[in-house]
C-alpha cells in the first residue's frame, strides 16, 4: 500500500520529518514501512496497518508542532507506543500535559496514556498508589507533581521516604553512622530531585526543612500536615509499616505511594505491605490505584522486551533458574 501526505508549510515539514530525515527514519525502524519524501510531501510504502499508523503519526505530531512542541528522535518511539495501543487517542491531550517545576528547568511532561491517567490521578485525588516496572515513571513523575505543588504553595513542604529493607542486623556491619547507612538505600530520591532542581536550591530547600528525605522507620510518631509525601519503593513495606505510613497523613496532604510488586525484597514468609493494601483500600473512593506496565517503561527499548520476557516466564510457570 502506498500513502501520499502533503504537508503545505516546507518549514514545518522539515521540523516535522527531523534533521536529515531522522525522524522518519525512527518510524521507518519500527514499523514495516519505507517513506520517501519530496519536499513538503511524504509518501508511505509498506502494510496497510503500518502505513496507516504511520500516517496517523504523522499528522498526530504535525499537530503538536503546531501547538509550539518541539519534536525529538525520542519522542517518535513514545508516540507510536501510545497509538499503537489506541489510535484514537490525541497525542496533544498527553504532550502538551506540563508540570511546571521552577522557571530554570525544563517542564515534566508524561509520554504515555498511563502517566497522563497518573498525573491526572495525583490531581485529582489526595493519596494515589502506582503500580508497575521500573522505569514507568512512578516516582519521577510524583517528585514532579510534588516540587510543582510547592511552587505553587499548595503544601509547605515534601517528604521522600522509603524502607530501607536492610536496615536490621546487616545494616550494623556497614561503616559510619546511622545517616552514612541509610544513605544509599535514599540515593535514587536525592537523584531524581536534583535532575529537577539545580543542585544549590534543592541543598537550601533541604537545609531549611522544606524537602525531607529520610527513611521509612522515622514516619513513625509524626502527623505530616500541608506536605507532599511520597513512599518510594512501597513493595518492600511489612503490612504494619504500611499502615504506620498510611494514617501519617494529615489535614492538606497530599500521598503518593509506588512499587514494583514484582520486585518484592522482603523475606519470603514476610507479606508486602503494597500488596495488602490493593485489596484493604480498593473500596475507598479518595485513594486512586494507578497501574503501570511495560508499555510505560520509558528507557532503552530493550527494557520493556526485558520486562515482557520476565513476565511471561512467569506466568508461564518456568523456574527462573534454568
Amino acid at each position: 500500500m502506498q500513502k501520499n501526505l502533503n504537508f503545505e508549510d516546507i518549514e514545518e515539514a522539515k521540523a516535522l520529518f527531523g534533521p536529515h530525515n531522522d525522524h522518519l527514519k525512527a518510524i521507518e525502524k519500527k514499523l514495516e514501512v519505507k517513506i520517501h519524501t519530496k519536499g513538503g510531501r511524504a509518501i508511505i510504502e509498506g502494510d496497510e496497518l503500518d502505513v496507516e499508523l504511520a500516517s496517523r503519526l504523522l499528522r498526530e505530531l504535525q499537530k503538536l508542532l503546531e501547538s509550539g512542541y518541539p519534536i525529538y528522535v525520542n519522542d517518535i518511539d513514545f508516540a507510536l507506543r501510545i497509538l499503537s495501543g489506541d489510535r484514537s487517542v490525541n497525542l496533544k491531550d498527553i504532550f502538551l500535559d506540563t508540570v511546571y517545576i521552577s522557571s530554570q528547568k525544563k517542564v515534566i511532561t508524561p509520554k504515555s496514556v498511563v502517566q497522563k491517567e497518573y498525573i491526572d490521578a495525583i490531581r485529582r485525588y489526595d493519596m494515589v498508589v502506582g503500580i508497575g516496572p521500573a522505569g514507568t515513571g512512578k516516582t519521577y513523575l510524583a517528585m514532579a507533581m510534588a516540587l510543582a505543588s510547592l511552587m505553587k504553595k499548595e503544601v509547605a513542604r515534601i517528604v521522600l521516604t522509603r524502607p530501607a529493607v536492610e536496615a536490621g542486623e546487616k545494616l550494623g556491619f556497614l561503616p559510619g553512622d546511622l545517616y552514612e547507612k541509610i544513605n544509599p538505600y535514599l540515593r535514587p530520591l536525592y537523584d531524581a530531585l536534583q535532575d529537577m532542581l539545580d543542585f544549590d536550591q534543592s541543598s537550601k530547600l533541604m537545609e531549611r526543612g522544606i524537602i525531607e528525605v529520610a527513611p521509612l522507620a522515622f514516619m513513625r510518631g509524626r502527623t505530616l500536615n500541608d506536605s507532599f509525601v511520597i513512599l518510594d519503593e512501597a513493595q518492600n513495606t511489612k503490612p504494619e509499616q504500611m499502615k504506620m505510613f498510611l494514617t501519617r497523613m494529615g489535614f492538606g496532604s497530599k500521598v503518593a505511594i509506588t512499587g514494583d510488586i514484582t520486585q518484592v525484597d522482603l523475606p519470603e514468609e514476610k507479606t508486602s505491605g503494597l500488596i495488602q493494601i490493593q485489596h484493604i483500600l480498593k473500596k475507598i473512593k479518595g485513594i486512586k490505584f494507578v497501574y503501570f506496565s511495560e508499555k510505560d517503561v520509558i528507557r532503552h527499548p530493550l527494557v520493556q522486551d526485558i520486562i515482557k520476557a520476565y513476565e511471561e516466564t512467569e506466568r508461564n510457570g518456568r523456574s527462573m533458574e534454568g
